[in-house]
């Protein structure tokens, strides 16, 4: 697959793309990267990319037609023909929130462009024009979209075979469908023993059977105290067992017992 990224600081995807444990999507090809500098399809001596916002009001829109140009630079370099382009991605805080569902939609893909907004936004007519997806990491606004770029790509990086040492690990994610949507459970290494606090015994059992069955329970705790709304679509989708429901319903008549 091939993303395409489209931003006025190439240079911050530098040291992200050599480093860490998805730089070998990155090197072996399984995940092609290329960096398009916005500046470099802009015109007059200053490059400029912006201006100021027509009815007035704070801060700077990027420009139509440098975006315009870039865009078409990538789909002649991606060889694109009409009916078969790739998505044209914008980080945007009205877009759909990025979740684990779509993360595996786009690990299963051929790519998209991406484009890294800064300033107040864009001109909405590049975006009314081009973009075919907004997608947003939550409610709160970054300085520009090269973080929101880097998170989908090592996202997607992580899915890939043959990137995590354990191919099965990502499998345990938190809202993974392995594990019902559920948030993964604490984990503990050594010492057994420190600063007075010590590992489960269950843990320390050697009984498989049982170690699941905690690991099993704690998801629920956990998911059930900081994200119940996981817990109900768990329900929803009937992924939930009896048992896990009689567990559920002693924890909400008896809170303290499990905290």
């Amino acid at each position: 697959m091939r993303f395409d990224v489209i931003t006025l600081f190439p240079e911050l995807f530098v040291p992200f793309l050599i480093s860490g444990v998805t730089r070998r999507a990155y090197e072996s090809g399984l995940v092609e990267v290329k960096l398009w500098n916005l500046r470099e399809f802009a015109e007059g001596n200053y490059r400029r990319v912006d201006d100021r916002s027509f009815g007035g009001g704070p801060g700077m829109v990027m420009m139509a037609e440098p975006l315009a140009r870039c865009l078409e630079a990538v789909r002649a370099d991606r060889a694109e023909v009409e009916g078969a382009r790739a998505p044209v991605v914008l980080f945007s805080p009205i877009g759909r929130a990025l979740d684990h569902t779509g993360i595996e939609g786009w690990s299963a893909s051929t790519g998209a462009v991406l484009i890294c907004g800064r300033y107040e936004g864009l001109d909405q007519r590049f975006i009314d024009s081009f973009v075919t997806q907004q997608i947003s990491l939550g409610d709160f606004v970054l300085s520009g979209g090269e973080i929101a770029a880097m998170a989908l790509l090592d996202a997607v990086a992580r899915l890939q075979p043959g990137v995590l040492n354990d191919e099965g690990s990502h499998q345990l994610d938190s809202f993974n469908p392995a594990l019902d949507g559920l948030l993964d459970c604490p984990h503990y290494t050594r010492p057994e023993t420190w600063r007075d606090q010590i590992v489960p015994d269950t843990l320390l059992s050697g009984n498989h059977a049982h170690i699941e069955g905690w690991r099993r329970e704690r998801r629920l705790v956990l998911t059930q105290r900081q994200r119940p709304d996981l817990v109900q679509q768990a329900r929803v989708a009937g992924r939930l067992s009896a048992g896990d429901e009689a567990f559920l319903a002693d924890l909400i008549e008896n809170p303290e017992q499990d905290a």
